[in-house]
């Protein structure tokens, strides 16, 4: 299946994808059929105008195959823009590590020893970038204080619960790009774990246990601590390594929609 969403993307882009990638948890271990993505990196030889829209193209067209195939979401940057470390597509830094690390070459030519890994600040501002555009937004601000769509659909719930886990993981001196059950591991064996019942809740759904609204709304009570826990990490970090003061202030500002 991965094989022929990476075909789609060689039919559009032609001589131009030079290798697709397996990544993420097929990749590095830890898939949950249930909860997990299934993730692609594609490599170009160049990005020209109009690639990101043929890109959405790609990828509205995988989504619209049966089955699986709505489960995939690919990453995309040219070769020579992974070799510099630099972003010319949609390929965060984190992903970057991942494809350097784990990629399993599905099409083309390998070219995984090419690409530069990230260093431990760069995780911090890619990932700290993303967490602000994705789950800083009022919609998942008003979900975290009212839960709806948590309690039914377990994919949202897992990645909600976890998405700080993995980041917190992935900065830490020991961190880097593995599944979620490396993170989850790492993160219970810390000196008092903030919200431990809710994260271990999400490890178990991942593992296949059904998502229970009646067991999974008390616990949802420790979501905002959690992430409030995992802003005030990233606050600190983000001051040691002079990242830009918008970004500082962004999370400050979204922990203070998080308070009780």
């Amino acid at each position: 299946m991965a094989l022929g969403a990476a075909r789609v993307w060689q039919a559009a882009f032609g001589e131009r994808l030079t290798a697709a990638y397996l990544l993420g948890s097929l990749a590095h271990g830890g898939y949950s059929p249930s909860a997990s993505d299934i993730d692609l990196g594609i490599v170009l030889s160049e990005v020209r105008p109009g690639d990101r829209q043929l890109a959405d193209d790609c990828a509205t067209s995988v989504r619209e195959q049966a089955g699986l195939y709505g489960k995939v979401s690919a990453f995309w940057a040219s070769l020579p823009a992974l070799r510099d470390g630099r972003e010319d597509g949609r390929f965060p830094a984190l992903d970057r590590l991942d494809l350097a690390d784990h990629g399993q070459l599905l099409l083309g030519i390998a070219v995984r020893e090419a690409v530069a890994r990230p260093d431990r600040t760069e995780l911090l501002l890619s990932s700290s970038r993303f967490a602000l555009e994705i789950l800083a937004v009022p919609e998942v601000v008003a979900e975290f204080h009212q839960p709806q769509r948590l309690l039914t659909d377990v994919v949202l719930f897992t990645k909600a619960v976890l998405f700080p886990v993995r980041f917190l993981h992935a900065t830490a001196e020991d961190g880097g790009a593995v599944g979620n059950d490396v993170a989850l591991d790492w993160y219970l064996a810390q000196p008092d774990p903030v919200s431990a019942p809710l994260v271990r809740l999400a490890a178990s759904i991942r593992a296949g246990a059904a998502l229970d609204p009646d067991k999974a709304l008390p616990l949802l009570a420790g979501l905002r601590p959690l992430y409030r826990c995992y802003i005030d990490d990233r606050v600190e970090r983000l001051r040691l390594a002079g990242a830009p003061d918008d970004l500082i202030s962004g999370f400050a500002t979204w922990r203070d929609r998080l308070r009780d």
